[in-house]
């Protein structure tokens, strides 16, 4: 009983950690969109480029000045003068102005959410491609396991004399063959973790270095038809070019309004022989020079705009198009795959048969290559699909 109890404690742990070490993409990726560099530094680029612009519209600086002028022939004889002034814009022009900084900020979101986007759909071609190489490991393993059990298998009947060099050989190099495939993926699948972990801003992962992770089934095709609508209308690139486009348009009215005058008041004192006078100052700036050829500036600026909307717009939709037919494309391919697998004859059937001496070592291999191959190409197709999928419903990342 106490052996018993040893070993179940001993077992729990293990699958505790097991456990742990086995992770949703969800999870890492919410870890990368907290620590990723890029982003955190875009972050900063962007609220420095907001208050910027909210800078283009604050006030002027006051200006303030005195004069203090002697007679020529009495110095005691003095004048002075304090003006102190406040230049500003028609008052029309700074709502307008706060009315663009909006667009502009909201430009600006969207441009960081794209950027969120492609780091993080990239994080998670990165997971499905480690998920694939988990698997091929898997299935390499089992590869590895079966070329053992065939050689030590051929390794006696040769000793007995009841196989020749010839086939022993074939089942070596078959063994070869299995440890080199199962390295490389590992090289691969240490690539890509590298490659994650970079992403990740190069600090640990929350609850460890996870081992592997974790298997999930392969999501539904997505619906062209209902996905379209909110596909476009939630895409960062397509918001980003109405935001810059809509800005655009209100800079024009803002440069119409810079024929305005711009406006002075302002505070004057002049002293002559200890005698004060006072008063108010006031004065006008005409925009006769200034402002030439800014409001067809700003229309063209509108008007490239504009069309540079209407071309993300229409390469979304043509993307979402090519992405959905490959989708379904893929699809049926990885089911036409599976009823092949199922169908087929199994591996295991192929090493009793071979140690039954039903079929020879030629004949084997040949059967073992196909089923390899076969399982190998479904799950590329399966790894494709899953990017394709997710490149889909990035919007949701």
């Amino acid at each position: 009983m106490k052996r018993i109890l040893i070993l179940g404690i001993h077992l729990l742990y293990i699958v505790g950690v097991c456990a742990q070490a086995n992770v949703d993409i969800e999870v890492l990726l919410q870890q990368i969109k907290a620590n990723n560099p890029e982003l955190r530094t875009d972050m900063q680029r962007i609220n420095a480029q907001k208050l910027a612009n909210r800078t283009d519209n604050n006030l002027p600086d006051p200006t303030v000045s005195y004069s203090h002028l002697w007679g020529e022939k009495d110095s005691r004889e003095t004048i002075g003068e304090l003006v102190v002034t406040q230049q500003f814009d028609f008052p029309t022009l700074y709502a307008a102005r706060n009315k663009v900084n909006r667009l502009k900020a909201a430009a600006l979101d969207n441009s960081f959410i794209r950027l969120r986007q492609q780091i993080l759909l990239q994080a998670q071609q990165w997971c499905i491609d480690i998920l694939m190489l988990q698997q091929q490991r898997d299935l390499l393993t089992e590869r590895l396991k079966q070329a053992e059990q065939l050689s030590t298998f051929y390794k006696k009947r040769l000793d007995t004399g009841d196989a020749n060099i010839l086939e022993a050989n074939k089942t070596n190099l078959e063994l070869l063959n299995a440890r080199t495939e199962l390295r490389n993926v590992q090289v691969a699948l240490d690539k890509a973790w590298g490659e994650l972990n970079t992403l990740n801003g190069g600090k640990e992962w929350t609850g460890g270095q996870p081992a592997r992770i974790a298997d999930y089934p392969l999501p539904p095709l997505p619906d062209r038809a209902k996905l379209h609508d909110t596909y476009l209308k939630t895409l960062p690139e397509v918001r980003l070019a109405a935001a810059e486009s809509a800005a655009a348009y209100r800079q024009i009215t803002i440069e119409r309004q810079g024929w305005l005058p711009k406006l002075e008041l302002g505070y004057r004192r002049n002293t002559e022989s200890h005698l004060g006078f006072s008063g108010l100052v006031a004065g006008i700036s005409l925009p006769l020079f200034n402002n030439r050829h800014k409001v067809k500036t700003a229309e063209a600026q509108w008007i490239a705009t504009t069309l540079q909307h209407q071309i993300v717009l229409q390469k979304s939709e043509n993307d979402l198009t090519q992405l959905c037919k490959e989708a379904a494309g893929l699809q049926a391919s990885i089911r036409e795959y599976h009823e092949a697998l199922q169908a087929g004859r199994s591996l295991e059937l192929l090493r009793q048969a071979i140690e039954g001496g039903q079929i020879n070592v030629t004949e084997y291999f040949v059967e073992v290559s196909v089923i390899y191959q076969s399982r190998q190409n479904l799950l590329e197709l399966e790894n494709r699909y899953r990017k394709i999928v997710a490149q889909i419903n990035q919007n949701m990342l």
